[in-house]
């Protein structure tokens, strides 16, 4: 198992991921975009990771990356005023171990934003683990004011101690 400040999930993470106008309205801009007929809704919140635990196919050498390892991840979805407003929790998979030096390793990951007003699903692939950085995943679907979304999430991290922080900006169409 690492320590959460030395990992980092999309999505996730793990996740992570996030948006509700009439929680974080704040935090919430409608673009204005027409995209495919409708409007493209542009919000972002924070993700602060809880829990993240990796589990390896093989423990070989602490901290390694491993094809086959699994993730799985728990996270606070903050608005603006560092209100909770929802939960992230999700799943990725090690599909490239890579070399850790030329941070390549790759994940495929299935992450669940839950908002007060329903549910919005990602799914995608999430590179450099060990580096923490950005990715851009697709929004596959929701529940209740989310039915049918679609779209994209794009999450950068933006703290790594005492916990990792993801700014995660939801693109809605």
């Amino acid at each position: 198992m690492r320590p959460i400040r030395s990992a980092c999930l999309g999505a996730a993470a793990l996740v992570t991921l996030l948006a509700c106008a009439p929680v974080a309205g704040a935090a919430a801009a409608d673009t204005g975009a027409a995209h495919a007929g409708g409007k493209v809704r542009t919000f972002t919140l924070r993700s602060v990771v809880q829990e993240l635990h990796r589990f390896p196919v093989t423990p070989v050498i602490p901290g390694s990356v491993q094809q086959g390892d699994r993730v799985v991840i728990h996270s606070d979805l903050l608005d603006e005023a560092d209100n909770k407003v929802g939960d992230v929790d999700g799943t990725c998979t090690t599909t490239r171990s890579g070399d850790p030096m030329l941070v390549d390793e790759a994940e495929q990951c299935i992450v669940t934003y839950t908002l007060p007003e329903g549910q919005i699903t990602v799914q995608g692939m999430y590179y450099n683990y060990l580096s923490q950085g950005p990715f851009d995943n697709a929004i596959t679907g929701g529940t209740g004011r989310y039915d049918k979304a679609r779209g994209s999430v794009h999450s950068e991290t933006v703290a790594t101690v005492p916990r990792l922080v993801r700014s995660v900006t939801f693109n809605l169409v």
